[in-house]
């Protein structure tokens, strides 16, 4: 059973490339780099219906495993209300995503490095008054368009679609979205619904991470 709410420790993957998490993560990442073959993949953004589902372990674990594998990585957290990256990768998170949008910031002056060279992240920042109005601005399409050309690949860790409207927003300005689903946890209507809301903004589905299942848990969708 492999159970990635269970371990917070994210960089072990760089010291334990034998693990069995290590191993689940390479399949994940052959995934995606067999689709950017097919189309364009550039930006991804992860999410899951609701919370506690384990996307931000999920998609943080993702990053470091393309990073490893000589990928240079941007990990977005535009979970504003309810961020986590900061705090798996040990950041502040004073500055981040929303001073950019709003003019505050250069996207240089947000930037955080991790231990790995290739891995960078830019956290949320604080919550501002309209933020789904900066999350629809310019500068968020200048910020995707930007980073696409410096980086191989731009992970985008977003609230849960049925939570607010971050995702139903950014989905549709990214090249496609992968789901994260909690075996025993997520309701098969439940993710049936947020699967819709994506479909309707136009979002390609390159797949649903079933978290806490044993062994394959990445399907891909065609």
């Amino acid at each position: 059973m492999v159970n990635l709410l269970k371990d917070r420790r994210i960089p072990q993957l760089a010291t334990n490339p034998r693990s069995r998490i290590s191993e689940e993560f390479d399949r994940i990442r052959l995934n995606i780099e067999f689709a950017s073959y097919e189309i364009s993949t550039k930006t991804i953004l992860v999410t899951s219906p609701g919370y506690n589902e384990g996307k931000s372990t999920v998609i943080a674990n993702m990053a470091l495993n393309l990073a490893v594998s000589g990928k240079s990585v941007l990990l977005i957290d535009i979970d504003v209300k309810d961020p986590s990256v900061h705090k798996i990768f040990r950041v502040k998170n004073t500055v981040g995503l929303t001073n950019v949008l709003s003019g505050q910031k250069n996207v240089e002056d947000v930037i955080n490095q991790t231990d790995n060279a290739r891995l960078k992240i830019i956290t949320t920042g604080p919550v501002p008054y309209d933020l789904d109005a900066l999350l629809q601005s310019r500068k968020m399409d200048e910020l995707l368009s930007r980073s696409s050309r410096e980086y191989d690949y731009v992970l985008l860790d977003s609230p849960p679609v049925l939570e607010g409207e971050t995702a139903k927003i950014v989905a549709g300005r990214c090249d496609g979205a992968i789901m994260v689903l909690r075996v025993k946890r997520t309701e098969d209507e439940v993710a049936l619904e947020a699967k819709k809301i994506l479909e309707m903004t136009n979002t390609k589905l390159f797949g649903i991470i079933m978290n806490a299942r044993r062994r394959s848990f990445f399907s891909r969708k065609e």
